[in-house]
C-alpha cells in the first residue's frame, strides 16, 4: 500500500542513520525504550536529539523524514543496527555472557583491518529458547518521533536474517527454523507498528544480494520465504520498503565489486512495495537491469548521494544521474534517497546536512524539468543567508 509515496513522484527522503549530537551523551545501554524514557536525563537529550536531526532534514526539504536511529547506543562501527535487536530479542540469552565472536569474512579474521575491530565487538548471542518479541518496542520508537512532525516518518528495522546469521543456535534444529522463528516474531512487532499509524516500514538488508550461490549457507529461496514472512499482510497496512546497500560499518563496504544483477529475480519476490538501491557508488552503472528486474508494482528507490565519502555531491551531479534513471524508470516510480545510512561514526553533522541539502537540490531540478512541483528548501532560501 503506497502511504507516504502516494502521488509523490520523485519523493526524498535518507536511508535512516544521522550523525548523533554531540550533547547527546546519554544511551539505552541495552534497556528497555520504554524504560529508558522514563528517565529525565535520557528523555530530555533523545527527544531533543531527534527533533534536530528531523529539523535538519526539514530545512534540507526531505520529503520522508527518519528519527536518525538515534535509539542505537554509542557503539563501535554501527554495532547497534544489529544489537538493538540482539540485545532485546526473546530467547536470546542473557546480554552478559556471550560467546566469542565468529569472523564470517577474510577482512574481519585480519588483525589491522578496521572490519576486525567491528567484529570484535559485535558481541553475537546465543539462541537459548523460543524466539519472542521481547522488548524491541518499535511502536513507542516511531511515536516518539512522529509526534514531533507532521511530515512522515518512516522508521528502519534490520532484517533478521543478519541477526541468525550472527547468532549461535543451541535451541532449534537447523538455522532455517531459527530464521523462520525470528521472522515470525518481527512479523508480530511489525504488525503493532504497522496498526499504531507508521506510514513505512523499511526493513533493512535480507541477505539475499549478499548470498551469491548460496554461499550463506542458506539458499536464495528460503531467505524470500522467510523475509515474506517477516513482512506478511503488512501490505495490507502500511507502505513497506526492503532496503539493500553493500555494507556500513565504519563507512566501510563490505564487498568488493558488488553487483546486483545475480540478485534481482529474487528481491521481485519481496512482498514490499519499494526496494531501495546503492547506485550513486557506482554512478548507476546498473539503472537498467535494476528497472528491468524489478515489476512494475513496485517503486525504486536509488542512493542520490554517497554515504561513505565527506565530499558533498554538488545539486548538478544528483540531478544528472536522477536523468540517467529516468532514463529506464518513469518518476511515478521512482524514488530518491541516499545509498545507506550516515551512520553515528562516519562523517560529521554538517557533511550528512549537506549531502541532505543537495539531495533535494539536485531532485528539485530535474522536477523542474519534468513540470513538477518542487519542495522548498530553507537552507537554501536566499532570504535568509547573512551574507
Amino acid at each position: 500500500m503506497f502511504v507516504a509515496t502516494k502521488d509523490r513522484p520523485l519523493a526524498t527522503t535518507i536511508t535512516g542513520s544521522l550523525p548523533r549530537p554531540q550533547w547527546f551523551t546519554t544511551g539505552l545501554d541495552r534497556r528497555a525504550f520504554s524504560i529508558s524514557m522514563g528517565g529525565r536525563v535520557f528523555r530530555e537529550q533523545y527527544t531533543d536529539a531527534v527533533q534536530s536531526l528531523l529539523g535538519d532534514q526539514k530545512r534540507a526539504g526531505l520529503d520522508i523524514l527518519v528519527d536518525g536511529d538515534m535509539r542505537f547506543d554509542l557503539d563501535i562501527g554501527g554495532r547497534s543496527w544489529f544489537g538493538y535487536i540482539f540485545d532485546r530479542l526473546e530467547g536470546l540469552g542473557s546480554v552478559d555472557v556471550r560467546p566469542q565472536p565468529q569472523y564470517p569474512s577474510p577482512r574481519e579474521q585480519t588483525p589491522g583491518d578496521i572490519l576486525h575491530e567491528v567484529s570484535e565487538t559485535r558481541m553475537p548471542p546465543v539462541v537459548e529458547g523460543p524466539v519472542g518479541r521481547g522488548r524491541l518496542e518499535y511502536t513507542d520508537v516511531w511515536k516518539a518521533a512522529q509526534r514531533l512532525v507532521a511530515e512522515p516518518v518512516k522508521l528502519g528495522c534490520c532484517s533478521v536474517q543478519w541477526i541468525e546469521m550472527y547468532a549461535q543456535n543451541k535451541h532449534y534444529k537447523s538455522r532455517e527454523d531459527t530464521l523462520f522463528a525470528m521472522s515470525e516474531a518481527l512479523n508480530q512487532e511489525h504488525h503493532q507498528l504497522a496498526d499504531a499509524g507508521c506510514p513505512v516500514i523499511q526493513i533493512e538488508e535480507p541477505a539475499i544480494h549478499f548470498n551469491d550461490n548460496g554461499n550463506l549457507g542458506i539458499s536464495q529461496d528460503t531467505y524470500v520465504e522467510a523475509f515474506n514472512t517477516e513482512v506478511r499482510g503488512l501490505r495490507d497496512k502500511t507502505e513497506v520498503w526492503c532496503h539493500t546497500c553493500w555494507g556500513n560499518p565504519f563507512a566501510q563496504k563490505i564487498e568488493v565489486g558488488p553487483s546486483y544483477k545475480a540478485s534481482l529475480e529474487y528481491l521481485d519476490r519481496l512482498d514490499v512495495d519499494v526496494i531501495t538501491f546503492e547506485t550513486a557508488a557506482n554512478n548507476g552503472a546498473e539503472f537498467a537491469e535494476i528497472a528491468a528486474g524489478i515489476s512494475s508494482d513496485k517503486k525504486i528507490c536509488i542512493g542520490g548521494v554517497y554515504h561513505r565519502t565527506l565530499e558533498v555531491e554538488r545539486p548538478e551531479d544528483v540531478a544528472s544521474l536522477i536523468r540517467r534513471a529516468l532514463e529506464h524508470i518513469e518518476p511515478g516510480r521512482l524514488v530518491i534517497s541516499s545509498d545507506c545510512g550516515f551512520g553515528r561514526q562516519g562523517m560529521s553533522r554538517t557533511h550528512a546536512f549537506y549531502k541532505m541539502v543537495s539531495l533535494v537540490a539536485g531532485t528539485n531540478m530535474v522536477r523542474r524539468e519534468l513540470g513538477l512541483e518542487e519542495t522548498p528548501i530553507l537552507a537554501a532560501d536566499k532570504r535568509y543567508s547573512f551574507m
